[in-house]
């Protein structure tokens, strides 16, 4: 009898300290009524194949002119510039095998995107462009390192904004250091499978880091929406937005798994 109370007092404490790591801020933003049902051009309308490179003036300004949300990229230049870029290094995009953060933004002006007119925006240019017309998810691409500058240089950029917009990073401190300085700015944890061999990404993965940023919503690959950390998550409350969404068909597989999508490769 001992036994079987001491094994039910460790299920107890194991499934109350996974509540306590996984719990979401409990809050009900104001901006989920925006987010409602909204379809969010995922690195804006582009085209790669086309001319209409991801990340690019081209690309946010067709996302405005049909009304779609947009999700984007910030990251920091070498000369501490916010600029809009997906990946690490510019091999991809650029055809440079270096890190962005290797460069001052005056030196990214040199370099088109996919081999177009294209350069790398910043993100005040981004702001002027979309000027408020539609709802913007911020991703904060930090890459495992300290994101507290590039929070508080986005901070800066947009206190003057009057535009909607949520901010979103798979990094938890980056979603920390808004818990922290900007609890009035929508918040998101971004999460994915992982099975790989770095621990901060599996456990960012089952949103066991939560304990660090509460997060108002939870972004979810869609590949992956059945699984048991995710619909916690749901369960416990977190607004649920999918990405990246990438065929009517495959938006139709997952449309009551989600409140938001975020999709690219076709118009929803």
């Amino acid at each position: 009898m001992i036994f079987v109370y001491v094994i039910s007092g460790v299920v107890l404490f194991l499934a109350a300290l996974l509540l306590f790591l996984t719990f979401p801020s409990g809050r009900r933003h104001e901006f989920e009524k925006k987010l409602d049902g909204l379809f969010i051009a995922h690195r804006g309308l582009f085209n790669n194949k086309n001319g209409v490179p991801e990340n690019s003036m081209e690309a946010f300004s067709l996302a405005v002119a049909k009304g779609y949300g947009i999700e984007t990229d910030l990251r920091l230049t070498a000369d501490g510039e916010v600029v809009i870029f997906h990946d690490n290094t510019l091999k991809r995009m650029c055809g440079v095998d270096k890190r962005v953060d290797e460069f001052t933004l005056q030196e990214l002006r040199e370099f088109s995107l996919l081999d177009t007119k294209c350069r790398i925006p910043t993100l005040k240019e981004f702001l002027k462009l979309v000027d408020g017309k539609v709802f913007l998810v911020l991703e904060f691409k930090c890459d495992n390192k300290d994101c507290s500058e590039l929070c508080s240089k986005v901070n800066e950029i947009l206190k003057n904004y009057t535009g909607d917009y949520c901010m979103e990073s798979f990094y938890p401190p980056a979603v920390g250091w808004y818990k922290k300085h900007r609890k009035d700015i929508m918040r998101g944890q971004l999460a994915m499978p992982y099975k790989g061999n770095n621990p901060a990404k599996k456990v960012a993965g089952m949103y066991l880091a939560n304990c660090l940023s509460r997060p108002d919503f939870v972004a979810f690959d869609v590949r992956a929406s059945k699984k048991i950390f995710f619909r916690l998550q749901k369960f416990l409350g977190a607004y649920p937005v999918g990405w990246t969404v990438v065929s009517a068909e495959q938006l139709g597989n997952v449309k009551n798994d989600f409140k938001a999508y975020i999709f690219e490769g076709f118009e929803p």
